[in-house]
């Protein structure tokens, strides 16, 4: 199938009669729902996605450099007057450096030049500017007539239109470098799939491996864990490989260098195709020593659900992971699916005991991850979702969230799917490690969430049942507490402001203060807020009004 090429030369107009044509590299990606109009000079390896539009009709040229991504709803135009000078010392309207990623729905608009390794946020606005080579600009920002100098970062919302805001710019971190590249790299590997897609033979190809790779799997004879033996698999993974097997389970394992770990950008492995025990650890060991020296981890695949269980790093850059006791299968109750394991090594007590109440109360569950620059503006991102209403598969899932991003805050959400709301967020790991909750032996610490039949002591017209039961448990373990709000545009970028601390020697004055401050900002987000005052971190954060 062969790619149609949108691009066409600019309409004559009283400022230009020239009908000039773009001028594309061969080996450049522009997709069939892109318009590229006019002088417009693409590079080697640039991909150019669905519904991005490229205008030189009223300013003119523009130069877009080798390796970069125009990604979906981008648009780029030019005034008529005002011109910036490219790296060849020639005018343009505008200059796209190379390695730079423009993602989606961003508006490049001349004149404007933009350096090289750049790294351009969804939404964001360029005009009449200069952003030198390596800036990072996050998402729904604002450059206007300024230069902003190289290697600067620049803040989601951040609205930059004076030469004063441009030089007190932070200066950009190796950890955001790296997302740059990260993302250039997966751009460049979709440019090279599109391509292959829109050829026959390369997509015949591709077909023919998949066909291949699907036929089914039969395993002939399971040997007894205590009859494989491993050089480098401690007898816990084994047993994992054995249960995997033993349940109609494919295996597959996965790779990443240190640099990628922090991103979660793994690679697979050969696939496995055991018939026994014996060939699989054979092949686990394989992918050990072909990639020593980084992360590896073992997942199992259930071939009728199509999802992942019980992921498990099993090596990392220092060596073999040693597990302390056996793996012990899961079990689970054929009545009502709880979970009836051991308990996590990574998650208290009271985290289990809120996905059990989050998942019997028919909630949806979900983790967020975020570094503790971003942790100040609220830049939480998603770890992969949990489709599993298993207690089990749950907690493999946090822990694996909190595997991949140690050194990070994760928290729990809990969603409500009726009402699309959030119920719940509750952070579980900070950069020190995993929270440990303290417990009250004279109070209850179970929460209590709208479909238990717990009532708290105290009531209130405006909070949940759910938001007083936190009070609770905060007031009982010496937290301090305190509320933010935030108004609907900018809940989107995470700036919350802080309502005050709230001073409370009961519940009851407690509930009175929160209730103040959601009649002072009604329309608005209210966040309950607890402190532990001895290590002066956050311990809750849990939404409790919505505009």
């Amino acid at each position: 199938m062969a790619v149609r090429i949108t691009a066409e030369a600019a309409p004559p107009t009283p400022w230009s009669r020239n009908l000039a044509e773009p001028t594309i590299h061969p080996s450049a990606f522009l997709h069939s729902f892109s318009n590229i109009i006019g002088d417009v000079r693409i590079g080697a390896n640039v991909i150019i996605a669905p519904g991005t539009s490229v205008r030189a009709d009223e300013g003119t040229p523009f130069y877009i450099g080798e390796n970069t991504n125009l990604q979906d709803g981008v648009v780029v135009h030019g005034l008529e007057k005002g011109r910036v000078i490219g790296d060849d010392r020639q005018e343009y309207s505008v200059w796209i450096g190379k390695n730079n990623c423009i993602t989606h729905m961003a508006l490049i608009h001349g004149p404007c030049y933009i350096g090289d390794d750049c790294f351009i946020g969804f939404r964001s606005t360029v005009f009449n500017a200069r952003v030198g080579a390596g800036c990072i600009v996050m998402m729904h920002a604002l450059i206007q007539d300024v230069e902003i100098p190289p290697g600067k970062y620049v803040p989601s919302g951040a609205i930059i239109t004076n030469q004063q805001q441009a030089d007190r710019l932070p200066d950009v971190q190796a950890d955001d470098k790296e997302f740059a590249h990260h993302v250039v790299g997966i751009n460049q590997a979709l440019r090279a799939g599109y391509l292959c897609a829109a050829d026959s033979k390369c997509i015949r190809t591709i077909r023919d491996e998949l066909n291949n790779s699907y036929t089914s799997i039969e395993v002939d004879v399971l040997e007894r864990s205590d009859e494989v033996s491993s050089n480098s698999l401690g007898a816990e993974t084994v047993e994992q490989v054995r249960y995997l097997l033993q349940q109609g389970y494919h295996i597959g394992t996965e790779h990443v260098d240190q640099r990628r770990f922090r991103t979660g950008s793994w690679t697979s492995c050969k696939p496995i195709e055991a018939r026994s025990l014996g060939e699989a650890i054979a092949a686990l060991e394989a992918c050990l020593r072909d990639h020593s020296g980084e992360y590896v981890r073992l997942f199992g695949i259930d071939p009728k659900g199509k999802r992942r269980v019980l992921e498990n790093i099993i090596q990392r850059p220092d060596g073999i992971v040693q597990a302390s006791s056996s793996f012990k299968a899961p079990t689970y109750s054929s009545n009502n699916g709880s979970y009836n394991g051991n308990g996590s090594s990574r998650l208290s007590s009271e985290t289990i005991d809120q996905i059990r109440q989050l998942l019997a109360g028919g909630y949806k569950i979900g983790t967020e991850h975020v570094d503790e620059r971003r942790f100040r503006t609220g830049s939480w991102q998603s770890c992969k979702p949990i489709e599993s209403s298993s207690p089990g598969d749950v907690v493999a899932a946090l822990e694996d969230c909190m595997d991949n991003h140690q050194g990070e805050y994760v928290r729990l959400i809990g969603i409500d799917p009726k009402a699309k709301r959030r119920v719940l967020e509750s952070i579980i790991q900070r950069p020190n490690g995993p929270v440990s909750t303290p417990s009250n032996k004279s109070t209850a610490t179970t929460t209590s969430y709208a479909a238990s039949g717990t009532t708290a002591t105290a009531t209130s017209s405006k909070l949940s049942s759910e938001a007083v039961e936190q009070l609770q448990q905060l007031l009982a373990g010496g937290f301090k507490i305190s509320a933010e709000h935030v108004d609907g545009r900018r809940f989107r970028t995470g700036s919350w402001a802080s309502c005050g601390q709230i001073q409370a020697n009961s519940i009851r004055e407690a509930i009175a203060a929160l209730e103040g401050y959601m009649n002072e900002y009604q329309g608005e987000y209210v966040r309950l807020i607890g402190i532990d005052p001895k290590v002066k971190r956050r311990v809750l954060e849990l939404i409790v009004q919505r505009p």
